[in-house]
């Protein structure tokens, strides 16, 4: 019988099957397209070879921690293994779930002991080509943001590193994997941390309908898809943030989200943490618009359930607070334009580089 995540992910497609298939107006036969050439990023003795439509020139492998194939093989193991939480029940991917798009279908997700956090796990993919992460981008690189979850009393809640590196330690079998990751089997948390980063850093996606669409094969998307696509460059305003071939400017905008009406205050106050500025008042990281169908739901807090509530949101211009951004106007759209843009957003599913689970962790 097949597992949740494929059934939920044949249920998407089930649901959005007349979005994504409704066809392109009859034409000629089309000319044969060349295969389009990937794309390869190259760190260290590394090549990691791109889905189709990635750049590699906008990767960021920070020199201190070039990719290794062992590096890769240690960072998955600790990525997938609960060892690293309080009570072993937790991973980090049992937030960032590879079957929901790298995210949680949770708004908010539980840690040890049922507690919950009070921001919706962001995908993984992609990583490669952010330095700051979180939605308040307060980790300067995947590395740093790989310690913060470890002993966050809401996530995995370990007292210490000290503890996760003495858990990790227990376990003999990872000492052969970190002695040939990084020539010494002593397990340390920057080790730990750079690992878990090398992994998330080839969780990728490309190679969409839309991606094979820009390479030259126009019978790829549905009619729909593409008046979607035009409205995304301009009536839906949506390429003022959500640009270039990954779909964000990596910044920070207020949208509204979070805004209580009747306190006429901010529930969570976002970038303002990190940086003080008053201007940064509720603004949060724009995400990635790759595999978006799978991670549901949206905004920094899963307030917005679905794609459709989300392009609500932007057609009424967000919600009024002081500090929303300049960018958010109404837009207007009419319901057949609605329908075209959610057909477009579909066809950035692309392939997930990495994305199946260890057949067995170390040790067990």
């Amino acid at each position: 019988m097949p597992d949740a995540p494929i059934l939920r992910r044949a249920a998407l497609v089930a649901a959005f099957a007349p979005l994504l298939w409704t066809p392109a107006p009859a034409a000629a036969a089309p000319a044969q397209i060349a295969p389009a050439k990937r794309e390869v990023v190259k760190s260290g003795g590394y090549v990691l070879e791109l889905p189709l439509g990635l750049q590699a020139d906008a990767a960021y492998v920070p020199e201190s921690n070039p990719l290794s194939t062992e590096k890769i093989e240690l960072g998955k193991f600790l990525y997938f293994d609960p060892q690293l939480s309080k009570d072993g029940s937790l991973s980090c991917a049992s937030c960032h779930i590879p079957y929901h798009g790298f995210a949680d279908p949770a708004p908010t997700s539980q840690g040890v002991g049922f507690k919950l956090g009070g921001r919706n796990s962001p995908t993984v993919i992609n990583r490669l080509f952010s330095s700051d992460q979180f939605w308040d981008g307060r980790a300067k690189d995947l590395e740093e943001q790989a310690h913060g979850p470890l002993i966050n009393p809401v996530e995995m809640a370990m007292k210490s590193h000290d503890d996760v590196v003495a858990e990790v330690t227990k376990i003999d079998a990872y000492r052969p994997l970190f002695k040939a990751a990084f020539g010494s089997d002593e397990i340390t948390m920057p080790k730990i941390a750079q690992a878990i980063a090398s992994y998330e850093r080839t969780v990728v996606s490309g190679n969409s309908p839309f991606d094979r669409y820009q390479a030259g094969d126009k019978d790829v998307l549905s009619a729909s898809q593409v008046r979607g696509w035009a409205l995304f460059q301009n009536k839906a305003n949506c390429q003022t943030c959500h640009v270039s071939f990954n779909f964000t400017d990596e910044g920070y905008h207020n949208l509204g989200v979070g805004w209580d009406a009747q306190k006429k205050e901010l529930t969570d106050l976002g970038r303002f943490d990190v940086t003080k500025n008053p201007a940064d008042k509720g603004a949060f990281k724009t995400p990635t618009l790759r595999n978006v169908v799978e991670t549901a739901p949206y905004m920094h807090d899963g307030s917005e359930a679905t794609l459709r509530e989300v392009i609500e949101l932007y057609d009424r211009g967000g919600n009024a607070n002081p500090n929303l951004s300049p960018k958010m106007k109404p837009l207007n759209l009419t319901p057949a334009e609605k329908d075209d843009l959610l057909a477009f957003l579909l066809a950035l599913t692309g392939e997930v580089n990495n994305l199946e689970p260890p057949a067995k962790l170390p040790g067990r």
